[in-house]
Protein backbone atom coordinates (compact mmCIF):
# COMPACT_ATOMS: atom_id res chain seq x y z
CA UNK A 1 0.00 0.00 0.00
CA UNK A 2 2.26 2.73 -1.30
CA UNK A 3 -0.21 5.48 -2.18
CA UNK A 4 -0.87 7.54 -5.28
CA UNK A 5 2.02 9.21 -7.12
CA UNK A 6 0.34 10.75 -10.18
CA UNK A 7 0.06 14.51 -9.57
CA UNK A 8 -3.09 15.08 -11.63
CA UNK A 9 -4.84 12.16 -9.92
CA UNK A 10 -3.77 13.43 -6.51
CA UNK A 11 -5.07 16.93 -7.17
CA UNK A 12 -8.32 15.79 -8.79
CA UNK A 13 -9.08 13.12 -6.19
CA UNK A 14 -8.21 14.94 -2.99
CA UNK A 15 -11.20 15.66 -0.80
CA UNK A 16 -10.10 18.25 1.75
CA UNK A 17 -11.77 17.91 5.13
CA UNK A 18 -11.68 20.62 7.78
CA UNK A 19 -11.36 18.95 11.16
CA UNK A 20 -13.04 20.26 14.27
CA UNK A 21 -11.00 22.19 16.78
CA UNK A 22 -8.27 24.76 16.82
CA UNK A 23 -4.63 23.75 17.01
CA UNK A 24 -1.41 25.49 18.01
CA UNK A 25 2.29 24.82 17.71
CA UNK A 26 4.24 24.43 20.96
CA UNK A 27 8.00 24.17 21.44
CA UNK A 28 9.52 22.26 24.34
CA UNK A 29 13.19 22.72 25.30
CA UNK A 30 15.56 19.81 24.68
CA UNK A 31 15.12 17.00 27.19
CA UNK A 32 11.67 18.11 28.40
CA UNK A 33 9.29 15.17 28.05
CA UNK A 34 5.89 15.47 26.38
CA UNK A 35 3.17 15.34 29.03
CA UNK A 36 1.01 12.25 28.53
CA UNK A 37 -2.24 14.22 28.69
CA UNK A 38 -1.32 16.46 25.70
CA UNK A 39 -1.97 13.86 22.96
CA UNK A 40 -0.28 15.82 20.15
CA UNK A 41 -1.24 15.17 16.53
CA UNK A 42 2.41 15.70 15.66
CA UNK A 43 5.72 15.48 17.50
CA UNK A 44 8.97 16.47 15.80
CA UNK A 45 12.33 16.51 17.53
CA UNK A 46 15.02 18.96 16.47
CA UNK A 47 18.29 19.75 18.21
CA UNK A 48 16.77 23.02 19.52
CA UNK A 49 13.80 21.25 21.10
CA UNK A 50 10.60 19.36 20.39
CA UNK A 51 7.74 20.80 18.35
CA UNK A 52 4.21 19.67 19.14
CA UNK A 53 0.95 20.35 17.38
CA UNK A 54 -1.80 20.15 20.00
CA UNK A 55 -5.28 21.48 20.50
CA UNK A 56 -5.42 25.03 21.74
CA UNK A 57 -7.29 23.86 24.83
CA UNK A 58 -4.66 21.26 25.72
CA UNK A 59 -1.83 23.79 25.39
CA UNK A 60 -3.70 26.29 27.53
CA UNK A 61 -4.54 23.69 30.20
CA UNK A 62 -0.87 22.66 30.34
CA UNK A 63 0.27 26.29 30.63
CA UNK A 64 2.32 26.09 27.45
CA UNK A 65 3.16 29.08 25.27
CA UNK A 66 1.59 28.55 21.86
CA UNK A 67 2.18 29.87 18.36
CA UNK A 68 0.21 29.86 15.13
CA UNK A 69 -3.46 29.43 15.97
CA UNK A 70 -4.64 27.17 13.15
CA UNK A 71 -7.13 24.66 11.83
CA UNK A 72 -6.29 21.26 10.39
CA UNK A 73 -7.35 20.23 6.89
CA UNK A 74 -6.80 16.60 5.91
CA UNK A 75 -6.44 15.91 2.19
CA UNK A 76 -8.34 12.63 2.03
CA UNK A 77 -6.32 10.79 -0.58
CA UNK A 78 -3.60 8.26 0.17
CA UNK A 79 -0.63 10.07 -1.30
CA UNK A 80 2.68 8.32 -1.66
CA UNK A 81 5.54 9.65 0.41
CA UNK A 82 7.40 9.75 -2.92
CA UNK A 83 4.77 11.80 -4.77
CA UNK A 84 6.29 14.80 -6.55
CA UNK A 85 4.66 18.23 -6.59
CA UNK A 86 1.44 17.56 -4.67
CA UNK A 87 2.13 19.82 -1.71
CA UNK A 88 4.01 22.27 -3.93
CA UNK A 89 0.89 22.80 -6.07
CA UNK A 90 -1.26 23.25 -2.97
CA UNK A 91 1.04 25.55 -1.05
CA UNK A 92 1.67 27.63 -4.19
CA UNK A 93 -2.09 28.16 -4.57
CA UNK A 94 -2.47 29.17 -0.92
CA UNK A 95 0.62 31.40 -1.09
CA UNK A 96 -0.86 33.23 -4.07
CA UNK A 97 -3.79 34.08 -1.78
CA UNK A 98 -1.36 35.36 0.86
CA UNK A 99 -2.07 32.43 3.15
CA UNK A 100 0.61 30.75 5.22
CA UNK A 101 0.34 27.00 5.58
CA UNK A 102 2.25 24.38 7.53
CA UNK A 103 1.93 21.04 5.73
CA UNK A 104 2.56 17.73 7.47
CA UNK A 105 2.88 14.48 5.55
CA UNK A 106 2.01 11.27 7.32
CA UNK A 107 1.98 7.74 5.91
CA UNK A 108 -1.58 7.79 4.56
CA UNK A 109 -2.47 11.46 4.11
CA UNK A 110 -1.18 14.98 3.94
CA UNK A 111 -2.48 17.52 6.43
CA UNK A 112 -2.47 21.30 6.23
CA UNK A 113 -2.41 23.63 9.20
CA UNK A 114 -3.84 26.94 8.01
CA UNK A 115 -4.61 30.16 9.90
CA UNK A 116 -7.73 29.55 12.00
CA UNK A 117 -9.52 32.60 10.63
CA UNK A 118 -8.91 31.55 7.00
CA UNK A 119 -9.71 27.83 7.15
CA UNK A 120 -12.99 28.04 5.22
CA UNK A 121 -11.27 30.17 2.58
CA UNK A 122 -8.52 27.55 2.27
CA UNK A 123 -11.17 24.88 1.63
CA UNK A 124 -12.57 26.95 -1.25
CA UNK A 125 -9.10 27.20 -2.84
CA UNK A 126 -8.44 23.48 -2.38
CA UNK A 127 -11.78 22.44 -3.84
CA UNK A 128 -11.16 24.78 -6.76
CA UNK A 129 -7.76 23.23 -7.37
CA UNK A 130 -9.31 19.75 -7.35
CA UNK A 131 -12.02 20.86 -9.81
CA UNK A 132 -9.41 22.41 -12.15
CA UNK A 133 -7.75 19.01 -12.34
CA UNK A 134 -10.92 17.10 -13.17
CA UNK A 135 -12.22 16.46 -9.67
CA UNK A 136 -15.74 17.10 -8.48
CA UNK A 137 -16.63 20.10 -6.34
Amino acid sequence: MTGETDLKTLLASMTPQLLAGTYVFVALPPGVPVAENLEPVMVFREREGTTLIVTEGAASAAGLAASFRCRMITLNIHSSLEAVGFLAAITTRLAAAGMGVNPVSAFYHDHLFVPADRAEEALVFLRGLAAENGGVQ
